[in-house]
């Protein structure tokens, strides 16, 4: 696969939050406005480089059986990194409202599992390819998803009054139960559109193939398995 298609798959083929449904935890948490969204993305999407960088450059030396304790160890310097660099730089308002998830970042997901499914088997310049689509993917989607749900609960979209007749916030869009309702029509929109354009192809839509718990095998599911079965 080129440079290119791997920078594209994690914008739109394999989003890690519309599509492989990872990281749901800050995505439901921290989208209540475009501002929050924005924030956590460009701090997964500087730690997901970073650590996609360090672990392809130390693939080949790296013992396999403590492999995710390393990889753990590099994620967290460079979540550090942000939570230092958020704290003194970042405006207060928006490095409160995102608080624990950022220190969170280290056992995000999405970091861990492009760091084992990809960064620990290719090299360097694909590394980097992959971590900025899947982190931009990230981006975009909470961005999306926080603009919607600010637009809804006020009619402002980044903290700007696009309504201003809008006098009163609507509190579902703002709450958990809100998070649940946006995400489930952005999901819902987006099978719809691979569907749509599968048809016109002649085909018939299936997810992008190793989605699942028996492709990762970040937790031993697939060698518990197999040890099962025997």
């Amino acid at each position: 696969m080129s440079n290119w298609k791997e920078f594209v798959k994690g914008i739109w083929k394999e989003n890690p939050v519309l599509v492989l449904t990872l990281g749901m935890c800050p995505t439901l948490a921290v989208t209540s406005n475009a501002k929050n969204g924005l924030g956590m993305g460009v701090a997964t999407l500087f730690v997901l480089l970073g650590s996609n960088i360090v672990i392809s450059m130390l693939r080949a030396i790296v013992p396999k059986k403590i492999r995710i304790p390393v990889y753990i160890v590099v994620i967290a310097s460079f979540v550090t990194m942000v939570d230092m660099l958020m704290q003194a730089y970042a405006p207060l308002p928006l490095y409160n409202a995102l608080g624990i998830f950022i220190p969170l970042i280290v056992v995000n997901c999405i970091v861990l599992g492009r760091a084992e499914a990809f960064a620990s088997k290719n090299n360097v310049i694909k590394s980097v390819f992959d971590a900025l689509g899947m982190g931009l993917g990230f981006t975009f989607a909470l961005v999306a998803l926080g603009g919607c749900r600010e637009f809804l609960a006020s009619g402002s979209f980044f903290e700007i009054k696009i309504i201003t007749a809008w006098k009163h916030d609507c509190l579902l869009a703002t709450s958990a139960a809100g998070a649940f309702i946006v995400l489930g029509c952005f999901m819902a929109a987006m099978n719809k559109m691979n569907m749509m354009k599968a048809i016109k192809r002649g085909e018939i839509y299936v997810p992008p193939k190793g989605l699942d718990c028996h492709h990762c095998n970040i937790c031993g599911f697939k060698d518990m398995k197999d040890n099962t079965a025997e």
